[in-house]
């Protein structure tokens, strides 16, 4: 199963975006953002970035 992207309402009213993996654990979280359409839009970001993106040791 495909990892997901899950956009929720926290305690303080934020909204605020987690990515599962397919077995259902967290792997990233984001940001709070004022509105749910600000947290799906963060969800995109992170598509994008990832996009491609390396792994690289610092």
């Amino acid at each position: 199963m495909a990892g997901k992207f899950e956009v929720y309402e926290d305690k303080a009213g934020k909204y605020r975006f987690r990515l599962k993996a397919g077995n259902g654990e967290v792997v990233a979280s984001g940001e709070a953002y004022e509105t749910k359409a600000g947290a799906k839009a963060g969800c995109e970001a992170v598509q994008r970035a990832a996009d491609g993106a390396s792994i690289v040791e610092v």
